[in-house]
């Protein structure tokens, strides 16, 4: 089932614009309910049950209420894209088959699944230390591929980082991590796909069997207790929980008071992040270089400085042994650490790659640095051995061209860092600690205690201050103020926040003091989940990736091929005397010259920009639109994003504000309003419908006296996917629908009820008729308002030339009065779900790539066939999880944003394409001397390095250019105008 998502939190805020009447504050105490915890009286458990027979969300709905009819149900939630039902229970009161029967009492089938079959999956995560190109991503990833027990490998170049979909009954962990190490890079665990409620503590104290036995014994005492890891010699203890039940407080409390208080227990530090580890690459990186210059200087003041300076020139020039000049033996001495030593890096990526078949830019680096530092050791041992031999060496190519590719990646990793800086902002949001509160029985607020904001439990109650952050998910339940949701939602203007509005983990309090119930904590935190969202579109594949991918199976054989045909070319121009020997520097012979021209070939040539383009663009791109609220789900819809030329908008949540009102009654015979009112509210009370809601909200009013809301007993209660209701109230038979409804049930519509129908419709409201007993008694007209931006929004695509289309449910009449005030010339109304899923296919049919943008569980077929599903940031969880972009802000500004993001990263990777493919194709003919003859230009290897590592340094420098994107000024006048959506 889909799981609970917490994005739509980020727009469940009370927004509009109440009176905030000033209540009491500190030093006072205030007093609410006392919070109950949901395990005071027994065990929760939860069962998951497969559901066939579903086709609509009133399916749902029945199925629910059935449900939770029955003693002893916490919760329960049926997903009908997935068939099926997921229910938290107390087993003291009733179990699973007993659920199971009442669900088949609704007419429905149902079958338990234990819920270890539902674990047969997991996702772990792991760090891959040592890639250089593409070449090295595609090889882990194939090597995992091929791994028995492993569905589904990512291997993303950018971030060095691989997302593993596996089976743990079929391959472990380690196993996973033995094949990566198999390829010759290093593997370190993130998360293992287990942990998302596990927490690690640290403990100090005399550790002994004992003792150890004692603590896990009590920890596995506790109630919601899965699985308990102890390792002795980091002191650690790992536990896996079940949040609703227990938390990181009560573990530490036992262990502390286990053994007489001889164990200190606190939360072990954090040591798995990705910025530590791109900290200490960097400062590898860094350390090498320095080292490498420490080296190469001598190198190249003695081979390129020195030699112009007489005094200094005829010291270097002083003869050690027969023709080995003291110049020759400083140079050898300096650059054989830089080679062997700080250049060992390339010699251990060489001999992986190599292993697995697969050369990658270590082995050029390596081929061009050995060809340059032995054929220099050749020079001088056969100076050193003969009385007549002058030659020259080339110990600053290898040295400087070794110093270059160090700086090269230096700048490249540190690039790459701020690819990313947005998880690590998105991250940084939540603060450290938090002021927990305790309370009596009466609700008193009797105790306030600071502590690490990782510590809270579910239903905990904390204290947020003016200027604070709030550190967990939940809702109000005393205090009110303004709260800043900008770094979550994008969402510039505060939000006003009193007791039962929701509130999101990370956003910064304004003006008011708070006291919030914690709802969700660590990884189920709306947080948590946005983070993992970003990373997982981070590693995320775009198609286009694939082009550089075919491209690595062969650059590096290619240029190789390439560096040995430059290199014998000249040779053998030389040797049979195809060029003047006035073409040949004072300082060396033919056989150097071609040597110089093949390394230069080799060394200049660099897979790693090609490698960078697409991936790079992709982190800087979504990173981005996290922080603009628009939440893009990997490559694979990015680029599909920016060919959309169609967008499908459903029409209620959508195009209108989402929350339908009552806005007149017409009465066809004569009775009181209040007792009309009666009938329909207890036969729409039982419905999920938006527009029954409405005229429930509006049947309250004619009860404001009473203290009870309990509407009749509805009996025989039906709900008729797109029509409407119908119920045995107090002995009638109430409808409550459209005209298709009345038609079908042989209800015949009065002229006049029909002239107010088409009233309504014109007026772009909808009309519901209602009967009693087989008699049309009166039309209920209900307005769901337009997003004020809606119009404009339209508009704006008409210039970006996006066709525009309305898809709704609702009558043709409202459908198209809605259509003409926004702007929309297509429309599709009366459609159930699946017909606006076949009508997505038929635009695709048509040779248009379309979007869907949707809130509700009816769209979610749409979304998934679209192919951009577009999920309003306040629709139903279902929409969102199957969305490829979630809109944080429910804002229809943000459709623009994201096609537009879209086109301009997609631009950005096209760009960098050309800049990496052109650096090769005009790099690699002038390295090979294309321009020596005509202009006696040549390009030495330790500048035809340099420029490689530039390359790849500055493909990422473009990709991070994009962290400069502005919405379209279109959009942002529309702001100014205050066009905003509440």
């Amino acid at each position: 089932m889909a799981s609970r998502s917490l994005f739509a939190i980020a727009c469940f805020g009370n927004e509009s614009s109440t009176d905030l009447s000033p209540r009491p504050h500190y030093p006072s105490m205030p007093k609410y309910p006392k919070v109950y915890s949901l395990v005071e009286d027994s065990e929760l458990k939860k069962a998951l049950f497969s559901v066939m027979g579903m086709t609509c969300s009133a399916c749902a709905a029945s199925i629910e209420k059935a449900i939770k009819r029955l003693q002893g149900i916490e919760n329960a939630a049926v997903d009908v894209l997935n068939n099926r039902a997921q229910v938290l229970f107390h087993p003291n009161f009733v179990n699973e088959d007993t659920i199971r029967e009442t669900i088949e009492d609704a007419g429905f089938q149902a079958t338990f699944i234990k819920e270890e079959n539902e674990r047969s999956t997991l996702i772990c995560r792991m760090r891959i230390k040592g890639m250089t190109c593409t070449s090295c991503s595609t090889t882990v990833e194939s090597t995992l591929q091929g791994v028995q027990g492993v569905q589904k490998a990512q291997v993303a170049l950018a971030t060095e980082e691989a997302e593993i979909r596996y089976d743990p009954k079929v391959v472990s962990l380690n196993k996973l991590q033995e094949a990566i190490e198999d390829t010759g890079f290093e593997a370190i665990l993130i998360s293992t796909g287990e942990d998302s409620n596990k927490i690690k503590l640290k403990l100090d104290g005399i550790w002994t069997e004992k003792s150890m036995k004692l603590v896990e014994s009590s920890l596995q005492a506790l109630p919601g207790i899965e699985d308990i890891d102890i390792d002795p010699m980091l002191q650690k203890v790992s536990i896996s929980y079940k949040p609703d039940q227990t938390g990181p407080r009560n573990f530490i409390e036992v262990i502390e008071s286990t053994g007489s208080g001889r164990f200190k227990a606190s939360l072990f530090p954090n040591d798995g992040g990705r910025e530590p580890q791109r900290h200490e690459e960097i400062k590898q990186y860094y350390k090498s270089f320095i080292w490498s210059l420490v080296f190469t200087i001598p190198v190249f003041l003695t081979s390129m400085v020195f030699m112009y300076i007489p005094g200094i020139k005829h010291g270097l020039d002083t003869k050690v042994v027969n023709m080995l000049t003291i110049g020759e033996l400083l140079r050898w001495i300096f650059s054989t650490p830089v080679q062997f030593i700080i250049g060992r890096r390339f010699y251990t990526g060489s001999y992986k790659a190599l292993r697995h078949g697969s050369p990658n830019m270590d082995v050029l680096i390596a081929l061009g640095t050995n060809a340059a530092y032995f054929y220099s050791v050749y020079s001088v041992l056969r100076a050193a051995t003969s009385s007549n031999f002058k030659g020259t060496d080339f110990f600053e190519t290898s040295s400087m061209l070794i110093s270059f590719i160090l700086l090269g990646k230096y700048l490249e990793v540190l690039a790459k860092g701020k690819t990313s800086e947005a998880i690590a902002k998105l991250m940084d949001l939540a603060p450290e600690t938090a002021t927990l509160l305790a309370h009596d029985s009466e609700g008193n607020v009797i105790n306030e205690q600071e502590i690490d904001s990782r510590l809270i439990q579910k239903n905990d109650v904390i204290k947020v201050i003016p200027g604070g952050k709030v550190a967990s998910d939940g809702f109000v339940i005393w205090g009110q103020s303004h709260v800043n949701e900008s770094m979550i939602t994008g969402e510039a203007r505060p939000v006003a926040k009193r007791k039962g509005d929701s509130v999101i983990g990370g956003t910064l309090n304004e003006n008011g003091v708070m006291h919030i119930q914690a709802t969700h904590v660590g990884s189920e935190s709306a947080l948590s989940q946005i983070v993992r969202l970003v990373e997982s579109a981070q590693m995320a594949k775009a198609p286009v990736q694939k082009f550089a991918d075919r491209i690595s199976k062969y650059f590096v054989p290619l240029v190789i091929t390439l560096s040995f045909a430059t290199w014998l070319t000249w040779f053998l121009a030389g040797k049979f005397h195809g060029y003047p020997k006035s073409w040949i520097p004072s300082s060396m012979d033919s056989f150097q010259l071609a040597l110089q021209f093949g390394i230069s070939v080799m060394v200049i040539a660099c897979p790693c920009a090609l490698g960078l383009a697409t991936p790079t663009a992709v982190m800087v791109g979504t990173g981005v639109g996290a922080s603009q609220g628009v939440l893009i789900k990997g490559g694979q819809a990015l680029e599909s994003a920016h060919k959309v030329d169609c967008i499908v908008f459903d029409k209620t949540g959508t195009l209108t504000i989402g929350k339908p009102v009552v806005v007149s009654t017409r009465l066809l015979k004569n009775m009181v309003l209040r007792d009309f009112y009666e009938l329909v509210a207890a036969t729409e009370v039982n419905s999920e419908h938006p527009l029954a809601k409405a005229i429930v909200e509006y049947a309250k009013k004619f009860r404001e006296d009473d203290e009870s809301l309990i509407w009749p007993e509805a009996r025989d209660f039906l709900s008729i996917t797109g029509h409407g209701v119908k119920a045995t109230i107090q002995n009638k038979e109430i409808i409550v629908g459209n005209k298709s409804l009345m038609f079908d049930c042989g209800i015949p519509i009065p002229v006049c009820a029909d002239e107010i129908l088409v009233e309504t419709e014109e007026a772009a409201q909808t009309g519901i008729l209602v009967s009693i007993n087989g008699e049309v008694v009166g039309i209920i007209a209900i307005s769901d308002p337009l997003k004020p931006s809606a119009q404009d929004v339209i508009s704006i695509l008409k210039s970006m030339k996006v066709q525009s289309i309305m898809v709704t449910g609702d009558n043709w009449g409202t459908a198209n009065s809605i259509a003409k005030e926004v702007g929309i010339e297509t429309v599709i109304a009366e459609a159930k779900p699946d017909q606006k899923a076949d009508k997505v296919k038929e635009l695709q049919m048509s040779g248009l790539t379309v979007a869907m943008v949707g809130d509700g569980i009816n769209d979610s077929p749409a979304l998934v066939v679209a192919d951009v599903g577009m999920a309003i940031g306040a629709g139903t969880d279902i929409a969102i999880e199957a969305a490829d972009i979630v809109l944080m802000r429910s804002n229809l500004e943000d459709v623009i944003t994201a096609i537009d993001l879209s086109r301009k990263t997609f631009s950005r990777i096209r760009l960098n394409y050309i800049w990496a493919l052109g650096y090769n194709l005009l790099g690699i003919p002038i390295a090979a001397g294309v321009l020596f003859p005509s202009t006696g230009f040549r390009l030495p290897p330790w500048v035809a390095g340099a420029a490689m590592a530039a390359s790849s340094v500055s493909v990422v420098c473009s990709s991070l250019l994009l962290k400069n994107y502005k919405r379209p000024k279109k959009l942002e006048s529309l702001q100014m105008r205050g066009i905003m959506v509440e």
